[in-house]
């Protein structure tokens, strides 16, 4: 009997102390470790009457729970909404950078030596080199604003960095042929006896193929990492703002290594082997960024992000004659009480013209409020208003970069040109630099400015300021074009050095070393590592959420309409200086030519613009959202349940 007792007892024993260790298994521990949980909740927890313990414990499991997932619009690669713990952030972003250094090899290793291409195997005079060099730079950069349109508006970002990539990896393939195909090899027309125009077609076509590539490849790249930061996460936002800087580490690296080891490579063995290279590199970087594919938070695109912009132009222009109500909080808006991941962009007083969109014409008649509502081409909310204001607002300072980029222009033309005719032994050797090589003195500048502002200003101005930022993203853009006033007048001087020597020494090359352009290049680099990455930034972070990669693609125009205006420029000048049977600023003989007149005068027209850059920074209203404080759900529902507790709202403008 006691036999059959004990093994009755036994089983249920085990079983009520293996109950036991699961429900304390399971039991929500942060009720006991306040560490764990927001402030909200802890000061909720605080005050918890003990009759009310199991309901609240239910709504902060479920706040704890909803920080799980991501609350933005993005989903993951299945189609569902994010898990934060494996997707997104560090994790996806460097399949993202790898792929950029990559690009950025190939690129910077064709366009750092193209203008060397140009002269040495198609035979093309300088100023004439120099202008097809920048035309194609311009249509590479200009190309990614109908890259950028198409990510947003239809394909979305991953799917269009895939076939844009596919078509660079075709361009670099037909580039390689152009090299090893012996009907297509470049030769010298007095020995092989046949035309260059065959190969200057297929190498036009293949480099042209790369700036379609490019197009799509740049700007949906570049703001699809961006996209694997949650904004409404306080720690993820702050990772955002260095992933901008780190994304262009990778990319000086890749500039790096294109203009040292595969210009060494193009002048030292053989154009076609710096292809297979490059097309090699390119290829299994494409593979790698697919196999990033589970890690990555993606966009729905939405449609077209600029019809919302245009019916906000004609609701204001119908309603031109309303007059402004007194209080912006009778504006037309989303409910708060509406479920949507759209993020809400708070009311600001400029451009006040467009929040006549937004004016509600029947606040008495609910069945007309009904169908105006549902008008979208005559009703506008707050939201679309302001990210019309956001574009709008961006066009002025877009202009005033433009002389920016023209002095970023010099670099991989004249730059490097002069550099071919300088001395470039290292040292006491015999070894030759290749001319495009010096060009990495202004990747290491921008790699020294980026490390900088990351490790050691940003650290010491969040302490300073208290703010998250630390900089202002257009005082660091100022702060980027100051350097390349400086650049274009240390280039001025040294270029009228290096002709006093040429006149004394009556040579092509000159015995003044090609190191004497390296202050131009390391402080235009080091301008680069605030301007260019601070242009990147602002274009991505204040345009609407919509708009994210044409906001890229703004940046990019920026380089892009530059090359067009020094081509130019380029043109006028040498138009103007030509006259009278003068040499003028550009001869075929560089040592005959006034690059350093050249020089002052983009200085100047930078000069200009800085001034003009600043007044409108002064008054520029950066976008203002209403952020979300922890899990809307959780928080909001806890707030019901104990109004007097002393949470903080759910909603908050920063």
């Amino acid at each position: 009997m006691d036999v059959i007792q004990r093994s009755h007892i036994a089983p249920f024993t085990l079983g009520l102390c293996t109950g036991l260790i699961l429900f304390l298994n399971s039991f929500p521990r942060y009720l006991f470790n306040s560490a764990s949980l927001s402030p909200s909740a802890t000061v909720l927890l605080s005050s918890m009457e003990p009759g009310r313990l199991d309901k609240k414990a239910r709504v902060l499991e479920s706040e704890v729970d909803d920080k799980k997932w991501v609350h933005d619009s993005s989903v993951d690669h299945k189609g569902r909404r994010p898990l934060r713990a494996s997707t997104g952030v560090w994790k996806a972003s460097f399949f993202i950078i790898a792929i950029e250094f990559s690009e950025r090899l190939s690129y910077f290793g064709l366009d750092s030596n193209l203008i060397i291409y140009l002269t040495k195997v198609l035979h093309q005079e300088v100023k004439t080199a120099a202008k097809n060099v920048n035309y194609w730079s311009g249509v590479t950069t200009m190309m990614p604003l109908l890259g950028g349109f198409i990510a947003d508006a239809y394909l979305g970002r991953f799917s269009t960095v895939l076939f844009s990539s596919l078509i660079y990896l075709a361009g670099l393939i037909l580039l390689t042929l152009s090299q090893l195909v012996p009907s297509l090899k470049p030769c010298n027309p007095e020995t092989c006896h046949r035309s260059l125009r065959l190969h200057e077609l297929v190498f036009l076509v293949a480099m042209y193929l790369i700036s379609v590539g490019t197009g799509g490849h740049k700007p949906s790249l570049e703001s699809f990492g961006a996209d694997q930061f949650d904004d409404d996460d306080a720690e993820e936002r702050k990772k955002k703002m260095s992933y901008f800087n780190w994304w262009n580490f990778g990319l000086c690296c890749g500039l790096l290594l294109g203009v040292t080891v595969v210009v060494y490579i193009q002048d030292k063995v053989s154009w076609g082997a710096a292809d297979i290279l490059l097309t090699s590199v390119m290829g299994v970087s494409l593979v790698i960024f697919y196999l990033g594919k589970p890690f990555y938070r993606y966009q729905v695109p939405s449609g077209s992000p600029l019809t919302p912009m245009l019916r906000v132009l004609v609701a204001a222009v119908a309603k031109r004659h309303l007059p402004h109500p007194s209080d912006a909080g009778e504006l037309h808006e989303v409910p708060k009480s509406q479920k949507s991941d759209k993020r809400l962009l708070s009311h600001t007083n400029q451009l006040r013209f467009l929040d006549k969109a937004a004016i509600i014409e029947h606040t008495e008649d609910e069945s007309a409020l009904a169908a105006e509502e549902l008008n979208q081409w005559r009703l506008a909310t707050v939201t679309q208003v302001e990210e019309a204001k956001l574009v709008l607002s961006m066009v002025p300072i877009w202009l005033v970069s433009l002389p920016f980029g023209m002095c970023v222009a010099q670099a991989p033309t004249f730059f490097i040109k002069q550099g071919s005719i300088m001395d470039r032994r290292l040292g006491g050797s015999s070894f030759e630099i290749p001319p495009a090589s010096i060009y990495s003195l202004g990747a290491m500048g921008m790699i020294i400015s980026v490390c900088f502002y990351e490790k050691i200003l940003v650290p010491f101005l969040r302490r300073a300021t208290g703010d998250e930022r630390g900089i202002s993203i257009l005082r660091r853009i100022g702060i980027g074009m100051v350097f390349s006033v400086l650049a274009m007048i240390v280039a001025a001087i040294v270029e009228s050095k290096r002709l006093k020597a040429a006149q004394g020494e009556q040579a092509n090359a000159v015995s003044m070393s090609v190191f004497w352009l390296a202050p131009q290049f390391t402080i235009l680099g080091v301008g680069d590592g605030f301007a260019l990455v601070g242009l990147q930034e602002y274009f991505y972070d204040q345009v609407p959420d919509n708009m994210r990669s044409l906001g890229i693609a703004f940046y990019l125009s920026v380089i892009g309409a530059s090359n067009f205006l020094s081509s130019l420029l380029i043109t006028a000048a040498d138009h103007l200086t030509e006259k009278g049977g003068r040499a003028g600023w550009f001869a075929k003989d560089l040592n005959k030519s006034r690059l350093d007149l050249f020089y002052w005068l983009l200085a100047v027209i930078d000069a200009v613009s800085l001034c003009g850059y600043v007044y409108l920074a002064c008054r520029y209203s950066y976008k203002t959202v209403q952020r979300k404080n922890g899990s809307p759900k959780a928080l909001t529902s806890l707030k019901k349940m104990d109004g007097e507790s002393g949470m903080s709202s759910d909603v908050s403008t920063v």
